[in-house]
């Protein structure tokens, strides 16, 4: 019985070291700060001081377009993966809008790279090979990745990426990892990883401009991680406004601004908390939109995010927003919405800035 249970014993060690082993293969364990592999040609110009440099922010929503309620959109999605075909439309969409906008900087979220439900494209080189005339430069960070996840309605790869397109030149770039959700252990190896990408163009003068690039946690329900991503995010902020270094920061919050939260049926409230933790932002620097803009008079204009539910026909919150460094000057802004509700549910936001004149 002795020898018996000592057999058992080992046997079920030797399972648990094969399941820790696999586990730690098939996950991705970033480090608190990355730096990154620029891809810039050598004849980017840099920026020059006091110029105009235009900026959109999207979330692309891995090119899957609107025709879908995924799994992870409502208790009751079925849809798991989009077709090839309608990946191809809205990767044509995508390019045919930043075409047309012509942004100095782009700011992708939802770009899906070896993602078994996105058919393991690498939508980044995708997209560049549309745009390669138009963006010298570009980096790109991991905010998901796994060899496998368990989840039955996954049961695959997932790789999804932040992504910066410039037409001016990037000296370097690095990912910075913000705080994840709770977790037990093992459930943490396979969850998403929300990060800051951090792309540093210089200026002819010799100083640089810092852009941001995020995609904060999309939580079901209220809990601790927005408000520690965006004590994360604001720090970050804090610390090259105090260096002295202008900045600017785009992507999917997941945060609604000021007066939306009331204005939303009780049912769409759930993912968000009636005092937005955005405010530790917005409270210090200047957002796109305002909180005037989102919530105001005019605020459907400013709407940025069109949920996959049956049950809505349009756009009902902003979610989406630029923040910006009190050295940079607004120009003009906008949430392109007219020929963008079935490329993505979301939308772009699109500013022009000036950069601060030389001393």
């Amino acid at each position: 019985m002795t020898r018996l249970l000592r057999y058992t014993l080992l046997g079920l060690l030797l399972l648990v070291g094969i399941a820790a082993f696999s586990i730690y293969g098939l996950t991705w364990r970033p480090q608190a700060r990355e730096a990154l592999p620029v891809s810039c040609a050598a004849n980017a110009a840099p920026l020059v001081p006091g110029q105009a440099l235009k900026v959109m922010t999207w979330n692309v929503q891995f090119l899957a377009g609107k025709r879908y309620v995924f799994w992870h959109d409502l208790a009751q999605g079925d849809d798991e993966s989009p077709t090839l075909e309608d990946m191809a439309f809205s990767l044509d969409e995508v390019a045919r809008v930043i075409r047309d906008e012509q942004p100095d900087v782009v700011l992708l979220q939802e770009l899906d790279n070896g993602a078994k439900a996105s058919d393991y494209q690498d939508q980044l080189k995708l997209l560049q090979e549309r745009l390669a005339d138009l963006y010298p430069c570009g980096t790109s960070a991991f905010d998901w990745k796994a060899d496998f996840i368990p989840n039955p309605r996954i049961f695959g790869s997932v790789g999804r990426q932040l992504a910066t397109l410039s037409r001016y030149r990037v000296d370097h770039a690095e990912r910075v990892q913000l705080p994840v959700a709770e977790a037990n252990f093992i459930s943490r190896q396979f969850q998403p990883k929300n990060a800051l990408l951090i792309s540093y163009l210089p200026l002819s003068d010799g100083g640089q401009l810092a852009v941001l690039n995020t995609h904060l946690e999309r939580a079901a329900q209220p809990d601790d991680t927005a408000l520690a991503q965006v004590n994360a995010v604001s720090k970050a902020l804090d610390k090259l406004e105090s260096a002295g270094t202008p900045w600017l920061i785009g992507g999917d919050f997941n945060l609604l601004p000021l007066g939306q939260y009331r204005r939303l049926p009780a049912e769409q409230r759930s993912p968000y908390s009636a005092d937005s933790e955005l405010h530790l932002l917005w409270d210090k620097y200047p957002m796109i939109p305002t909180n005037n803009e989102a919530s105001g008079i005019d605020r459907a204009h400013w709407l940025t995010h069109y949920p996959n539910d049956p049950g809505l026909n349009g756009p009902d919150r902003t979610v989406d927003y630029l923040f910006y460094s009190p050295r940079l000057k607004r120009v003009e802004a906008q949430v392109r919405q007219d020929d963008t509700l079935r490329i993505s549910d979301h939308l772009p936001v699109i500013a022009r800035f000036l950069l601060p004149a030389a001393p």
